[in-house]
């Protein structure tokens, strides 16, 4: 097992004095509820040194809701898109995280977690937000149209605190489904607990940003029955699905979305962003984007991902990624490059072509 930062200016878009410092005197809350099922106890879900990566896992929507706590406290992330327009998605504070940590009795101080890049096997980088998350909310942005015009599975493989998948999710929400088709929105992180923790409070908040009318940059959502309630009458409504999945990228991670998807869906469109940091990650990444790619009957599939361009003292790049591409057979053509701090691209994939 590896611990390692990228040591880059901008690596992670978090304020780091608000993201990685509980405030003086926050005690763990009694409003946390029981992680049930989930709590990380003796068969924890992170893995131990020595033995086999998580499997695959498809996890309950309900059960997941259940384990939340009665309030998460947040703050709101600001994009500037490439027009001038903005796109506001409000995130789960780290330190709220971290205190939910601390009332469930953290045995593997996960808690700390955060405060490094990755943990390989372990911890894959899901509390932070990644500048390369930001460059796939540009990208998309510019095709909302699109994307919506049609019954869509969006998957996001990697999805930590999902910036993309929070976008998209918006703009499912701001449309009525005779508008933007059915939906059916997958997330993915090796983690399970960064699935319980960020994932699913994200989606949250941003429903809960999109259907108030008083809603504020930062602050507390009360999380009771009646508004669980309504998450899922409006997610009906809306002709929205929400699919979490956890474990290794493997042929076993394929299969297991690849039964969950919806036959009503006629376009896929996979994201991913910071998926390709290592040598390791950018093999067992490449060759699950392209098998998840080829499979299905949809009309049209396509993959955005984005990356630095190279990943000094690590080994991953955004080079070695698209010959992967093409020697498996597939298209690949950059469609953005950000040279400021660190370089980073975006890069479309396309199959059968």
């Amino acid at each position: 097992m590896s611990s390692f930062s990228f040591s880059f200016s901008g690596d992670d878009i978090e304020d780091d004095n608000a993201a990685d410092s509980t405030p003086a005197n926050v005690l763990p809350p009694r409003h946390v509820a029981s992680t049930g099922s989930l709590r990380r106890v003796s068969n924890s879900a992170f893995p131990v040194t020595g033995q086999p990566l998580l499997p695959p896992q498809k996890h309950d929507i309900e059960v997941l809701m259940k384990n939340l706590p009665s309030k998460i406290a947040f703050s709101t992330l600001v994009i500037r898109l490439d027009d001038g327009q903005e796109i506001s998605l409000p995130r789960r504070e780290l330190w709220d995280v971290r205190v939910q940590l601390m009332a469930e009795e953290d045995d593997e101080s996960l808690g700390n977690l955060g405060k490094d890049d990755v943990k390989t096997g372990v911890y894959e980088g899901g509390f932070k937000s990644w500048e390369s998350s930001v460059d796939v909310v540009k990208e998309l942005s510019k095709r909302k149209e699109e994307i919506g015009s049609a019954s869509t599975t969006f998957l996001e493989l990697g999805c930590g605190t999902a910036l993309p998948s929070l976008a998209v999710f918006q703009l499912a929400l701001q449309n009525s489904s005779a508008q933007h088709g059915i939906l059916n929105l997958g997330l993915a992180d090796y983690n399970p607990t960064v699935l319980q923790l960020v994932t699913l409070p994200n989606l949250l908040l941003s429903w809960a940003q999109v259907t108030s009318d008083t809603w504020e940059k930062e602050g507390e959502l009360e999380i009771g029955p009646e508004v669980v309630g309504q998450f899922f009458v409006s997610l009906q409504s809306h002709s929205v699905s929400l699919s979490f999945f956890s474990g290794a990228w493997s042929p076993e991670f394929v299969a297991l979305v690849s039964q969950s998807s919806s036959p009503d869906s006629t376009r896929l469109c996979i994201v991913g962003a910071e998926t390709i940091y290592s040598p390791a990650a950018l093999s067992s990444f490449g060759e699950t984007l392209m098998s998840l790619l080829d499979g299905g009957s949809y009309a049209t599939k396509s993959a955005l991902i984005a990356a630095k361009k190279v990943y000094f003292g690590v080994g991953g790049s955004m080079d070695d990624f698209c010959d992967l591409v093409r020697a498996k057979g597939g298209a690949v053509e950059q469609i953005r490059e950000e040279s400021d701090g660190v370089r980073r691209a975006v890069v479309e994939v396309r199959t059968g072509i």
